[in-house]
């Protein structure tokens, strides 16, 4: 009786071993599509992100354009071809519109 013990451990160690190995390959594939793919929770911030930037630096361009324009208007024409760029830049930001 005690010989069929180990035998009987044994068979239990070895289907544990076989479903580890038969199911190894659908665990490494959809660990790898996890890893590659990007959910939508995940590009919704990142557009977020990039939004709050692009008008954080349309709002500094913003405030550098009215420097621009009043100095501009006080007949600095350095400052008048400054504004004409800084207006450029902020089109370019918002999509060229």
């Amino acid at each position: 009786m005690l010989a069929i013990a180990p035998i009987i451990l044994l068979q239990g160690c070895v289907a544990s071993v076989v479903s580890n190995v038969v199911t190894a390959p659908v665990k490494i594939v959809s660990k790898t599509a996890d890893v590659l793919t990007t959910s939508q929770s995940e590009s919704d911030e990142k557009r977020g992100r990039d939004m709050r930037k692009r008008e954080e630096k349309v709002g500094k361009l913003s405030r550098q354009l009215k420097k621009a324009q009043e100095r501009c208007a006080d007949g600095d024409s350095d400052a008048c071809e400054k504004a004409r760029d800084i207006r450029d830049q902020i089109d370019d930001e918002r999509g060229g519109r």
